[in-house]
């Protein structure tokens, strides 16, 4: 698809720093980056360089120790903590490598659970059903729980509840690290086809298989963009 020149994630010299008794670690070091809307993006680099710390940035689940982070014009470090919130829940869908699944509810109401907090009230509108089948999810799977279901399964369920709030930007950490192979082309083919209906993603892997779906991949390294 085309993307749109029209920024929606922009890091100016952003720094992160986490203060440890043994001494300051630098996790990401004057980072700057711009990520356009419709831009499928893949994060690479060796364990420890800063990946995972950068997804979270964009993702607003930590705050930059200095720099500028902005999300669709919105300068993150002037938002409060409700505000921090409101956003996550509207604008930003999360996939994790380790599912993320809450065990003691069935798939449906694992998706339908970001639902109810945006809105508060349940899906009565069919939205939540629609999403697990566009995912491969029947009626009938969407009643297990997450420990009955196989990883694939419960990823697919995972990519519904991110997209439940119909979300701008799409973060994936490492989507396919605890699945087969085939079962991790699978995912990425439902990842493409979202990307092909506009959506923002942006994609931790160390798989270059999988980095190879993504129209730019972005190295860091030591916590710089190598």
């Amino acid at each position: 698809m085309q993307v749109s020149q029209r920024p929606v994630i922009v890091l100016d010299r952003v720094t992160k720093v986490y203060p440890l008794p043994a001494g300051d670690v630098v996790a990401l070091n004057n980072i700057s980056l711009t990520i356009n809307e419709g831009e499928f993006v893949t994060i690479m680099g060796p364990s420890g360089s800063g990946k995972s710390t950068l997804l979270n940035q964009i993702g607003c689940l930590d705050v930059p120790t200095s720099g500028d982070l902005s999300l669709n014009g919105r300068d993150v470090r002037a938002m409060n903590d409700r505000e921090l919130t409101d956003l996550r829940l509207t604008t930003i869908g999360y996939i994790f490598q380790k599912f993320n699944l809450i065990p003691l509810l069935t798939a449906y109401e694992n998706v339908e659970y970001p639902y109810l907090m945006k809105h508060r009230k349940n899906d009565d509108t069919g939205h939540v059903r629609r999403l697990l089948s566009q995912v491969g999810i029947d009626e009938a799977l969407a009643t297990h729980k997450p420990p009955e279901l196989s990883g694939g399964q419960q990823q697919r369920v995972a990519i519904a509840r991110a997209l439940v709030n119909d979300p701008a930007i799409l973060l994936c950490d490492e989507p396919t690290g605890n699945l087969d192979s085939q079962t991790g082309i699978q995912i990425m083919e439902v990842l493409a086809g979202l990307h092909r209906r506009g959506r923002t993603i942006i994609m931790v892997t160390h798989e270059r298989d999988i980095a190879a779906y993504a129209e730019r991949t972005i190295t860091i390294r030591d916590g710089r963009v190598a």
